[in-house]
């Protein structure tokens, strides 16, 4: 469906966030309870660490602003498990205070704080913020729940799509949908296996009669999901649907295709629907940049002497130089070059064929073994992130032969290359780290498009702590 002929009244949005704009009062606590929790656990920690009769210090009071004007407005991370809303705001507080941190001691304005008083406020925040969430977790479904606070909702065309929206508004009661059924002119018989056969109780007629319907049941909410290309269809039932009062939701089957970093955005007036990006544009691309660039200065500072002990090791090692150049497929498909220690007797370039390395290889003296075991010998990579070919976090670039052999293969294998290739990524601490059967590089693949889904400055670094915790005891490493 050509998304400009969209009539300006349909509302392009994600049924997750719905809630949030209908009904008011649950937004309103919870943009302000977590910020205004921070604040308040400050004056109190404040108030109990350094009581005076004159009351609080004015820094703690431009302290509280600075931490309600960072914070607002908050989240309670109602949708996802309760581990990953602890990720979340344990992650977001840490970052937070990394940020005050970096102010305060650059400022020297930390000297206008006791030492308790903070301690106190730091750890007690973080506790009483997942608390904060836990409870709204409980409360809020169950509000939203009630049959008074209720929206009912039904939806235009019956398809894979349609069922997994259903499928949403039964198990979320943070959503605050009540389900009335289908409208369709066709069965399920067209549908995969695992969506095959209508369900009758939902099924409420054609789409001539939902005008009628909505109208005489007080429908709220109605969702348009029929297919694509049947956009006559489409037209004509809004154009009907004006007739009544409910709110009407576009909802694209962009399930035939695999969404990297899917999102609805406009240019000018015109709605359109993002199927595959990259996630580092706008602030997120300065934070990846930025941490990469961080990070990486500190590794190198940390870790020249054992570069050197690697290079000279690797001289003595077989004849050869102590580090090479190899080309890889980089951001955007562009070739670069990436520069490792050589662990070989060789110097592949890997650009027509490659020789995947084996367990008791020949061509890998013992010495490389060793550096290749601790992943010793991607150290110098930490060069290529600051010169902006690489970043610390990502899918690891292949040779140019293997990138040509498997984009064939495997659907999606060239998306991986909407980001920076990576020193270590979400494949290679799940398990997926050398091998280069079609399997195993299939898995591979889907690890790195889910970290293009799913990136966040947290996944990042859950990576890197993995990849610490692998490096000496990763079997596939030889």
């Amino acid at each position: 469906m050509n998304t400009a002929t969209i009539p300006h009244y349909i509302r392009l949005s994600s049924p997750g966030h719905l809630s949030r704009r209908i009904y008011p009062m649950v937004n309103l606590v919870e943009a302000f309870v977590p910020p205004l929790l921070a604040v308040v656990i400050l004056f109190i920690a404040a108030i109990a660490s350094e009581p005076t009769p004159g009351g609080l210090d004015p820094a703690y009071n431009i302290l509280g602003l600075a931490v309600f004007s960072l914070t607002f407005p908050g989240r309670f991370h109602l949708d996802g498990a309760a581990s990953t809303m602890v990720r979340k705001t344990v992650v977001g507080w840490l970052f937070l205070v990394s940020l005050l941190a970096l102010f305060a001691y650059g400022s020297g304005y930390v000297a206008f704080f006791t030492r308790p008083a903070i301690l106190i406020w730091l750890a007690v925040t973080p506790l009483a913020l997942v608390a904060a969430n836990v409870l709204a977790r409980r409360i809020v479904p169950g509000v939203l729940a009630l049959e008074r606070n209720q929206r009912r909702a039904v939806i235009a065309g019956y398809n894979a799509t349609s069922q997994r929206l259903a499928h949403s508004f039964a198990n979320d009661t943070a959503l605050g949908v009540r389900f009335l059924g289908y409208f369709d002119d066709r069965n399920g018989s067209r549908l995969d296996s695992d969506y095959q056969g209508r369900d009758s109780e939902r099924d409420l007629g054609s789409l001539s009669e939902l005008v009628d319907y909505a109208k005489s049941h007080r429908v709220d909410q109605i969702y348009l999901a029929l297919p694509l290309g049947e956009q006559s269809r489409m037209l004509t039932l809004l154009d009907d649907l004006k007739d009544t009062t409910a709110s009407i939701y576009f909802v694209p089957d962009l399930f035939v295709t695999d969404l990297i970093q899917g999102r609805v955005d406009c240019i000018g007036e015109t709605p359109i629907v993002a199927v595959c990006e990259t996630p580092f544009t706008g602030i997120n691309g300065f934070l990846k940049r930025a941490s990469d660039i961080v990070l990486a200065t500190l590794i190198l500072i940390l870790i020249a002497p054992l570069l050197l002990v690697v290079a000279v090791g690797v001289k003595l090692m077989s004849p050869g130089p102590a580090f090479f150049k190899q080309r890889r497929y980089g951001l955007d498909g562009r070739e670069v070059v990436v520069y490792k220690f050589r662990s070989m007797t060789v110097t592949e370039d890997g650009d027509k064929s490659y020789t995947q390395v084996t367990r008791g290889d020949p061509r890998v003296p013992p010495f490389g073994a060793l550096i290749r075991k601790g992943s010793l010998d991607e150290l110098p990579q930490f060069i290529n992130v600051l010169q902006g070919r690489m970043s610390i976090v990502g899918p690891r670039p292949h040779a140019i032969a293997v990138n040509e052999q498997y984009r064939k293969l495997i659907p999606g294998y060239m998306v991986r290359h909407k980001v920076r290739p990576g020193i270590t990524g979400w494949a290679q601490v799940n398990g997926y780290r050398g091998g280069d059967d079609l399997e195993h590089m299939r898995g591979r693949i889907e690890c790195d498009l889910e970290y293009l889904r799913n990136w966040s400055l947290g996944l990042d670094l859950r990576i890197i702590l993995r990849t610490i915790g692998l490096v000496f005891r990763d079997v596939r490493a030889f």
